[in-house]
C-alpha cells in the first residue's frame, strides 16, 4: 500500500489474481491453525518437562534453563529474516512444510538425547522450524485469502499460540508424568509428521514470485528499508513493548497467585491455563473480525480498539496486583489475557498493509523479532531483580512490585498503537473486492 516499500506491485498483482473460497479456504486455515499450534507445542514442551529432563540427564537448573532458553532464542532470531525472505520470494508452501517437518523431526530426536550437547542441538533444529512457520503461514494467508477476510484468517492462525500452549502444558505434562519425557517428545514429533502430510495435500502450490529486474534486494537491506519507514518503526516498537508485557505476565502469574493468595500450583495452573485458552480464542477471533471491518471501511482509527484495550489493561492489571482477594485478582487479570490475543491480528495485519504486497512475511518476521528478543530476554530479569530488591527492603511480597513492569509495558503498547495509528491513517483505503 506504500509505493516506497512494496517492490514491483504490478508484477505481484498479476500472479495473485485468484483467492481461495469455500471449503478450500476453510481447509487451508484449519491446516495453518494446527501447524501453528503444533509449533507452539514443540516450543514449550521442555518447560513442562523441565524436572524430568533435569533428573534423567543429571543436569543443573542452569543447564536446563540454557537448553530451553538461549539456543532456541538465538536460533529463532537468527533465521527469522532469511526464512521470511524465502517465503516472500520463493514458495511459502515449501517453507511451511519443510519447517514443520524439521521442527517435528528435531523434537522427536530430542527424545533420544543422552547428553546435554545432543539435546541443545535438537533445540537449535526446533527453533529453525518454528522460525519459519509464522512468516510462511502469514504469506500463504496474504496470497490465498481475500484482503477483506485476512484479519479473521490471521486471528484463526494466531489461535494456535494459546491453544498450543494449553495442550503442550496439559497433555505434555500428563504424558511426561505417566510415560516419561521422552515419550512426550516422540508423540509431538509423530503429530508433526502427520501435519506435514496434511499441509502437503491441503495447501495448494505457491509458485515463487518473480519481481521485475532491478527490484531484488538482499534481505537485510530490505528489512532495514522497511524499518526506516516511520509508520512501520512504530509498529515494531509496539511489538517490542508487547513482548515486555506478555512474557513476564505468563511466567509470573502463577507464582504471584501462589505467594500472594495461597493458591496451590494445581489451582493456579488450571485457572491461568483455562483462562489463557479461552481468552486466546475470543481475543484472536474478535481481533481478526475487528481488523477486517476496519480495513473494509477505510477508517482512520485502525489501531484505536487495541490501543484502548491495552490502556484498560494497564488499570486492571495494576489493580490485580494489590486487591485483597485471590479471585478478584484473577478476574482483573482477564483483560490482559484478552488484549494479548486481541492485538495479534491487528499488529500483523497492519504491518502487512504498511509493508505492501510481496513483503508480508518480512513484516511478520520483524514483528516477531520485536516481540521475541528484548522482552523475553530482559522482562523476566527485570521482574526478578525488582522482586529481590523489594524483598531485601522488607517489603511484603516483592513479586507484585516486580510485576508492575507488565502494566507499564501495557500502557506503552497502547500509546505506541495510537502513534502508529496516526501515521498509518493516510495510507488506508477501503477494501471492497469481497466475494
Amino acid at each position: 500500500m506504500t509505493g516506497n516499500t512494496a517492490p514491483s506491485n504490478s508484477q505481484l498483482e498479476e500472479i495473485d489474481i485468484e483467492y481461495m473460497q469455500g471449503w478450500r479456504q476453510a481447509a487451508l486455515l484449519f491446516a495453518l491453525f494446527l501447524i501453528n499450534a503444533l509449533a507452539q507445542i514443540d516450543r514449550i514442551l521442555p518447560f513442562i518437562l523441565f524436572e524430568s529432563i533435569k533428573a534423567d540427564l543429571s543436569l543443573t537448573d542452569t543447564q536446563v534453563s540454557l537448553i530451553i532458553g538461549v539456543p532456541f532464542a538465538a536460533c529463532f532470531t537468527l533465521f527469522l529474516l532469511p526464512l521470511a525472505r524465502a517465503s516472500d520470494r520463493g514458495s511459502p508452501r515449501f517453507i511451511l512444510t519443510s519447517c514443520i517437518l524439521c521442527c517435528s523431526v528435531m523434537t522427536a530426536l530430542g527424545g533420544l538425547s543422552a547428553s546435554l550437547v545432543f539435546l541443545v542441538l535438537t533445540r537449535f533444529g526446533v527453533a529453525f522450524g518454528v522460525a519459519g512457520c509464522t512468516p510462511s503461514g502469514h504469506k500463504l494467508i496474504a496470497r490465498k485469502i481475500n484482503p477483506g477476510r485476512r484479519g479473521l484468517a490471521l486471528g484463526i492462525f494466531s489461535m494456535g499460540i494459546p491453544l498450543g500452549a494449553m495442550v503442550g502444558f496439559a497433555v505434555g505434562g500428563a504424558i511426561g508424568d505417566t510415560l516419561g519425557w521422552r515419550v512426550a517428545l516422540f508423540g509431538a514429533g509423530a503429530m508433526g509428521g502427520l501435519l506435514t502430510l496434511l499441509a502437503t495435500f491441503v495447501v495448494e502450490p505457491t509458485p515463487p514470485l518473480k519481481p521485475m529486474a532491478g527490484n531484488v534486494e538482499p534481505f537485510l537491506q530490505s528489512s532495514l528499508k522497511l524499518l526506516s519507514s516511520p509508520t512501520f518503526r512504530w509498529l515494531f516498537i509496539t511489538a517490542t513493548a508487547i513482548g515486555f508485557a506478555t512474557v513476564p505476565f505468563y511466567i509470573f502469574c502463577a507464582p504471584f497467585l501462589i505467594r500472594t493468595h495461597g493458591f496451590t500450583a494445581t489451582e493456579a495452573g488450571l485457572v491461568i491455563g483455562s483462562l489463557q485458552g479461552l481468552m486466546g480464542i475470543v481475543g484472536s477471533l474478535l481481533g481478526g473480525r475487528g481488523l477486517d471491518r476496519a480495513v473494509r471501511s477505510g477508517t482512520k482509527r485502525l489501531l484505536l480498539p487495541p490501543a484502548v484495550l491495552f490502556l484498560i489493561t494497564t488499570v486492571t492489571t495494576t489493580a490485580a496486583l494489590f486487591v485483597p482477594t485471590g479471585w478478584m485478582s484473577v478476574l482483573l487479570l482477564v483483560p490482559g489475557m484478552l488484549s494479548f490475543a486481541f492485538i495479534l491480528p491487528w499488529v500483523f495485519g497492519t504491518a502487512h498493509l504498511v509493508a505492501g504486497k510481496g513483503k508480508e512475511a518480512m513484516a511478520s518476521s520483524l514483528g516477531l523479532i520485536g516481540s521475541s528478543l528484548l522482552g523475553p530476554a530482559l522482562g523476566p530479569l527485570f521482574v526478578g531483580m525488582i522482586s529481590d530488591a523489594a524483598t531485601a527492603a522488607q517489603m511484603p511480597n516483592g513479586l507484585r512490585f516486580g510485576l508492575l513492569i507488565v502494566p507499564i509495558a501495557c500502557s506503552l503498547s497502547g500509546i505506541t498503537c495510537l502513534i502508529a495509528n496516526q501515521r498509518i491513517a493516510a495510507l488506508l483505503k477501503p477494501v471492497r473486492n469481497i466475494r
